[in-house]
């Protein structure tokens, strides 16, 4: 049953870029959050918060993977962090979308996940500057901020929205009607039209 989604700690990761998508996910009560680590030591992310990972990268289960979240960090500019780019692949191989942001998504890259779909990134360029194995230039779409393609979500940094659209949208979280109204709340400020109602009845 896949009914967990990991979400990639490590020192110095990027804690507000996923914090939307994780709020969302666990508001319906039928995911599983945890969030790993290279090992279950605490980690300080990017903004100074302590982080203690559910469960080691060694740990994640696989089969109860329904989606891995990578934020960035300066960790994946250093080309550091092999242990994730080989969970990446494994978890992708068994089914579960993966979800990359900022500089995550040259681990994506990395994993061989950006050779034959679509992808986005911070701006066009960094991917193959980066990773030298990378041959997915021809896929990468610099007009969006973020893209869902084969089972690969991947962001700008400065797409969180973005990001989390994509992921409400893959773990199918809301009807579809909901789902636009709301990227136009937290996009646009635009309230959904009932709670204007609402709000004048009140």
């Amino acid at each position: 049953m896949r009914d967990t989604v990991y979400f990639l700690t490590f020192e110095g990761f990027a804690d507000w870029q996923a914090a939307l998508a994780l709020c969302e996910i666990r508001r319906p009560g039928d995911w599983q959050v945890q969030t790993a680590g290279f090992s279950v030591a605490a980690v300080v992310s990017m903004g100074g918060l302590t982080v203690q990972p559910d469960v080691s990268l060694a740990q994640i289960d696989l089969a109860r993977a329904a989606m891995l979240i990578v934020p960035g960090g300066h960790l994946w500019l250093r080309g550091e962090g092999d242990e994730a780019v080989k969970l990446i692949r494994d978890v992708h191989a068994a089914g579960a979308p993966i979800a990359g942001i900022d500089s995550g998504v040259l681990a994506l890259a990395r994993a061989g996940l950006l050779d034959h779909c679509c992808h986005t990134g911070n701006w066009p360029g960094q991917i193959a500057s980066q990773v030298k194995a990378y041959s997915g230039e021809g896929q990468y779409d610099a007009s969006v901020l973020a893209v869902s393609d084969g089972g690969v979500i991947t962001a700008s940094h400065l797409g969180s929205v973005e990001f989390a659209h994509e992921i409400i949208h893959t773990l199918d979280l809301y009807n579809a009607s909901d789902r636009e109204h709301w990227y136009r709340l937290f996009k646009h400020a635009q309230l959904p039209p009932w709670y204007v109602g609402e709000a004048v009845a009140a």
